[in-house]
């Protein structure tokens, strides 16, 4: 079912599924730019922040940051940035303009400890005003390139552009600053015995909407096992009683869908608290695979998948 209107929000209306949920449905082209990318930042998030520093062709140095970026090729190593047109009044941002002029930039990743002063360095100074100097931060040399990297950040990507894409030329419309990576310059602070970039030490922040950033730490760190190169047997090859579980989410299911194959009863496998469930439980049958189902949750939650098979293969 769909209801017409919203208070607030021109040109949308709420769908109903059959599930009872609710669901705002909004056409982007029927709602002004700045809704648009209202939604859209707060929806498409987090994203990384390139902090870009370019210099134009007569030598004035530019700093600014962009949270339309990511990376997208490897062999060559290509990361890609829009510097969009301004919703407001429809101009362009001198980064966009240094880089058409030099092709070159360097893209310096950002941390909690620069994030303010990352901000800052957003204010839409004059031409000609080095925000090096407004944000605080160091320039220093880059190697192959011209425009300066900063020193505060543990990762400088010195990069050439290899082409600009222009999506447009109304205002909010993206310039998409296609740039391959020539030398990266990482922080010693950030890497483990091996040499790679521990993400523990790596404090990183992204772009969510309006004035909200993400911090990345190890309070909210989690691993999740990639599929290797064989195939995971699919919730559709789960036993029924654990694919239609009211107690198992979609998360729990993908966890235990993984496996190479189904697993069997390990006739080693001892554990207590099982052992309690089936005794306490053992003359009600459907609250004893409840309490199962819960426990089994309980050791997918600590990513102990095998664990929670075996628990899951005594219900």
């Amino acid at each position: 079912m769909v209801t017409p209107g919203f208070s607030g929000v021109a040109h949308c209306s709420f769908i109903h599924t059959p599930g009872s949920q609710r669901y705002m449905q909004i056409h982007l082209k029927d709602i002004s730019t700045a809704e648009a990318q209202n939604y859209l930042q707060h929806a498409i998030a987090p994203r990384p922040i390139a902090f870009a520093s370019t210099i134009s062709a007569g030598g004035m140095v530019n700093l600014s940051p962009f949270s339309f970026f990511n990376l997208f090729s490897t062999h060559p190593p290509v990361v890609i940035f829009s510097a969009a047109r301004r919703v407001r009044n429809n101009t362009t941002k001198h980064t966009l303009q240094n880089a058409e002029e030099t092709r070159e930039v360097v893209i310096n990743i950002v941390d909690y400890d620069m994030v303010q002063q990352v901000s800052l360095a957003s204010c839409e100074y004059d031409k000609g005003v080095n925000e090096f100097l407004k944000s605080g931060f160091t320039p220093i040399a880059a190697t192959l390139v011209k425009p300066p990297m900063v020193k505060e950040s543990k990762v400088n990507l010195e990069c050439k552009v290899l082409e600009i894409k222009y999506l447009g030329q109304e205002g909010g419309a993206g310039n998409l600053i296609i740039c391959e990576v020539l030398v990266m310059h990482i922080d010693d602070s950030i890497l483990d015995e091996n040499n790679k970039i521990d993400q523990r030490k790596f404090h990183h922040v992204a772009r969510l909407g309006g004035d909200w950033y993400c911090k990345v730490d190890e309070s909210n760190l989690f691993k999740v096992a990639k599929p290797n190169v064989q195939l995971g047997v699919g919730v559709d090859a789960l036993p029924a009683a654990i694919r239609n579980s009211k107690i198992l989410s979609g998360n729990n299911l993908g966890q235990l869908a993984n496996v190479t194959a189904l697993p069997h009863i390990d006739p080693a496998f001892e554990d207590e608290r099982l052992k309690h469930i089936v005794q306490y439980f053992s003359l009600n049958p459907i609250d004893m695979e409840m309490e199962i189902h819960r426990y089994a949750k309980e050791l997918l939650v600590d990513n102990k998948v095998d664990a929670a098979w075996q628990v899951l293969l005594s219900a």
